[in-house]
Order: C-alpha cells, then structure tokens, then sequence
C-alpha cells in the first residue's frame, strides 16, 4: 500500500505522467499505478483538479468519472459507448450534424443534450440556442455558421413562396382556382398543408397532415379519374414513402370503385407456364 513517506509531489507527478500516456483513466487505475488506495488515490486527484492539472469527466464508466489532461477532452470520445440509450443517440447525431439548432430537436434528444456535457457545448446566435460538437473548432464553428445561416435562409424563402402561394386573393387563372378550391376543402376538414410538390392547372401535389400524420394529397382537376391517375399518385407516393389520399371534382364510379376494392383483396398475379 502507499506509504506516507513517498513524495507527495513526486506522487502527483506520477499520476499526471501514468494519465498522459493512458489517457482518460479510472481511480482505480490510477491506484493501481501508485499502489495506494481508492481513498489515498481520491485525495490526490482532488488536489490536482483543484490545480488544473487534470479535469474530470461528467461522463461515467460503472460507477467513476473519468480523469484526464486538460485539452484532451477529445480522447473522452472512446468512452461513448457508456452513454445511456437516448444520450448516445444525442451524441450520434451532433456528432454527424457537427451543429445542432435546439428549438428544431425532438424533446428527448434536446434534454440528452443537456446531459451530455463532455461532447455538446452550448452557444446562442441572433437569440437562438444551439450546440456544437466538442471537436468542432472555431474556424469549422464559423463555417458551419455560414452553411446553417443559408439553410434557414433558403427554408425561410420557401416558406415565404409557400405563403405567397396560400394567400392569393385574386386568382385568375384556371390552377389558381383549382388550388384555392383545394386549400377551401382541406380547410374545412381541418387539415393542414406542409409542402406544395407539385401545381399546375390539372393536378396538385401536397404534402398534408391529417390526425396527426403526414401524407400525400393527389388532387385532379377533373370529374373522372382512371388507373393511369390512381398509378401515377401510388408512385409519387412511393417516391416520398407516403401514404396517400386522391381528390377529384366528382364521385368516383362504381366501376373505377370496385377496381380499388378488388386491388385491396389482390394477394398476386401469376402466370401458368
């Protein structure tokens, strides 16, 4: 065991010197290393974390925090698979996003964040809260800035064209009127529109949310619908991994109802060889 008469420096710079070669370590580690126990060790790491000689991690292996170099904060990121489930997910995704806006994360992932303190670091800008990842440096942080600075610009241009699109109060033409005729009947059914697709004078494309789940609207700017209309929305649909939902401006016949009927029961189509 650690004797009281070994150097009590010499001691301290033993344990800088074991960490800067191991890198984060255990106490129980770091005992080992000076033969002395988890209580001896404890005192010493105290003293050093008081110095800024070393730092510790809010992350926990077991039981222990780890402890390490000021400046090697980086190396911490071997340790990630210690993470509970909802922070590592937090952690994968700041690690891929490099900067993540906090008002745009689902709850959970934005309370991960908050708990992950080794890797996310907070910061504000023009009054909004976000986090960086901790090997994002200065230089990259403003980059990045720049690149999350043009995406909202872009995604505030496409909401300003959308609301132009919505707000038109003298349409003249012929799609125009279609589309307010659409947005009408969607309104009145309460259900909301995220995204234009596609518009045109014969067939509008919308992204729609309806009981709480996002699909696609198909709207022809006719009375009757066929197949070829039905297939055409059904691969839009695919294209997007939607579910989707037609209008027309008529009932559909009985026979194009009895063809989506049969479909519904179709389990395949073989050929006799």
């Amino acid at each position: 065991m650690f004797q009281p008469q070994q150097d009590h420096l010499q001691v301290k710079e033993r344990i800088v010197s074991f960490i800067k070669i191991k890198g984060p370590s255990l106490p129980v580690h770091i005992g080992k290393e000076i033969n002395a126990s988890i209580l001896f060790t404890s005192a010493f790491l105290s003293e050093l974390i008081s110095e800024k000689r070393l730092k510790i991690s809010n992350l926990n292996v077991g039981n222990s925090h780890l402890y390490f170099i000021p400046g090697n904060e980086p190396l911490l990121e071997g340790f990630s698979q210690h993470l509970r489930s909802k922070e590592k997910d937090a952690f994968e995704l700041l690690k891929q996003k490099r900067i993540l806006r906090d008002s745009e994360q689902h709850p959970a992932i934005r309370v991960a964040l908050r708990e992950i303190k080794d890797f996310a670091i907070p910061f504000k800008k023009d009054d909004q809260f976000y986090w960086k990842y901790l090997m994002v440096s200065d230089q990259e942080l403003i980059s990045e800035q720049i690149i999350v600075s043009k995406k909202e610009e872009i995604k505030d241009k496409k909401k300003i064209i959308k609301k132009e699109i919505f707000n038109k109060k003298t349409p003249q033409k012929k799609g125009d009127k279609f589309f307010n005729k659409v947005k009408e009947f969607l309104s009145k059914s309460s259900i909301e529109i995220l995204d234009v697709e596609d518009a045109s004078k014969d067939n509008l494309i919308l992204k729609i949310k309806i009981n709480n789940k996002e699909r696609l609207l198909v709207a022809y700017n006719k009375k009757k619908i066929d197949e070829s209309d039905i297939i055409k929305a059904y691969k839009k649909s695919l294209e997007l991994d939607l579910e989707y939902i037609i209008l027309s401006l008529g009932e559909p016949v009985k026979k194009m109802n009895e063809f989506i009927e049969a479909v519904k029961k179709l389990d395949g189509i073989k050929k006799i060889e």
